[in-house]
């Protein structure tokens, strides 16, 4: 059997997105952005953003931008996502029905913002999957943001929705719904991982992602000028919160970003002795230096050559041999 068969035993793994999804608005931006995503490769994900992007009385003609850029020669890798308007905008219908329509097999994913509950994201994942089944496209994944009251209570039941592949927190619109109940400070560090009511936001956000395989995105952050603070927020973004991508809004942010949730060699290594051990072993248990190991810890030590192989790491020969046994089935 398949490595990923025996690990998993028939459920579906766990979805994997680069681990920097990185946000632009301008047209200047825009091409900025696709021009450094040709020179590092599909590592880290754009998204064009239609809600906030647009000028006030010009979205038609950003949503035709957005069109124009996504179906050139300069998106590459189809890896380039967009943000729509919130689905109670008069922009919209008008979104769906141009980028969607004209894209549908070029996009990366569409992301939802504002949304308030599951059957929200349900009735635009309809309309969404109207356009894109006129190019033939039936599973164009869908991106959510969790930044209402409404759609935190919501999480668990917006992430069961199989065309949904992320959940995103929006930290600024989700404190800015408290009224000052909650201080400015816990929009950035060290309030973003210390004040409770942001805190269990986060970890409730991150259960619902995991409890149905998808991806936990972390929010901006907004200090553009100090790469260490990016780095540190992605590495306690990760490390302490579970999350397994992350939001840039500056071209300098991404290099720290993916950095920070990319496995170091030594765990790669470490999962490639442990892997190939227990492929020796037929995947029964095995002790390495002096600690167990079976199929529980397998799934880790698999993810973790998954998650190297997607940021570009140049993987140990052994380790590309396991992971590109995927790629062969």
């Amino acid at each position: 059997m398949h490595p990923s068969e025996v690990l998993f035993q028939g459920k579906r793994q766990p979805l994997l997105l680069p681990a920097c999804d990185h946000y632009c608005g301008s047209e200047k931006l825009m091409r900025k952005s696709m021009a450094l995503q040709q020179e590092l490769g599909p590592v880290f994900d754009i998204t064009f953003d239609c809600e906030d992007g647009a000028a006030a009385g010009s979205e038609a003609e950003h949503a035709l931008l957005v069109t124009q850029l996504l179906g050139s020669e300069d998106n590459r890798f189809n890896r380039i996502g967009v943000r729509l308007h919130d689905t109670n905008s008069p922009h919209f219908a008008g979104d769906v029905a141009a980028i969607v329509g004209a894209n549908a097999n070029r996009l990366a994913y569409v992301v939802l913002p504002k949304v308030e509950s599951a059957d929200e994201v349900a009735q635009a994942i309809a309309l969404i999957n109207q356009h894109a089944a006129r190019a033939g496209r039936h599973d164009l994944p869908v991106h959510v943001l969790i930044e209402t009251h409404g759609a935190l209570h919501a999480a668990y039941g917006i992430a069961a929705l199989p065309q949904v592949e992320c959940l995103s927190f929006g930290i600024m619109d989700f404190v800015s719904a408290h009224y000052g109940a909650v201080p400015a400070s816990a929009m950035r560090t060290p309030g973003q991982f210390t004040h409770p009511l942001v805190v269990r936001a986060k970890l409730e956000m991150v259960a619902a992602c995991h409890a149905h395989g998808k991806v936990a995105s972390h929010n901006v952050t907004t200090d553009i000028k100090d790469s260490a603070v990016v780095a540190n927020d992605a590495q306690r973004a990760g490390a302490e919160f579970g999350f397994t991508r992350m939001w840039s809004i500056h071209p300098d942010q991404i290099k720290p970003i993916l950095k920070a949730f990319t496995p170091r060699l030594s765990e790669v290594n470490e999962a490639t002795n442990i892997l190939l051990e227990a492929m020796a072993a037929g995947w029964g248990p095995i002790a390495q230096h002096g600690r167990l190991h079976d199929r529980a810890s397998y799934r880790y030590y698999w993810t973790v050559l998954q998650r190297a192989k997607l940021a570009g790491l140049a993987l140990p020969e052994a380790a590309a041999a396991i992971v590109n046994q995927t790629d062969s089935h």
